[in-house]
């Protein structure tokens, strides 16, 4: 995962809600190489590092908001998101957008659902 950059959270609790801030495909703070594909798989896999943190999971996830720089690259997104949510599959929007910090082709924001009395949703 990369360094936060001030003022950046990437991830925060509010009452019984996570928010991960947008994770792109990086890692040892540098973009991996591969494109969409290998950054798709980087991102969800600091996704779920950020939701670790707070004691959940991809399974609590309710909706991923999802950017793309390039939505000719939507098809083999979807196949990266897919199989790096298993199961899960929480809400989604996807929006293609100019450009992405750092140059990423892919970024992926959270809203977790985990009850801080652990009540199932």
């Amino acid at each position: 995962m990369a360094a936060p950059q001030p003022p950046y959270t990437p991830v925060v609790r509010a009452g019984d809600w996570i928010i991960v801030s947008g994770q792109l495909g990086m890692k040892d703070g540098e973009l991996v190489s591969g494109g969409v594909l290998a950054q798709t798989e980087q991102a969800i896999v600091n996704l779920k590092a950020q939701l670790a943190s707070m004691g959940a999971t991809i399974d609590d996830i309710a909706k991923t908001l999802c950017f793309l720089t390039d939505m000719d690259t939507f098809p083999t997104f979807n196949e990266a998101y897919a199989k790096g949510f298993g199961t899960a599959r929480p809400a989604r929007s996807t929006i293609g957008v100019a450009s992405l910090p750092f140059g990423g082709a892919v970024e992926i924001e959270a809203w977790a659902f985990k009850p801080l009395d652990g009540k199932k949703k």
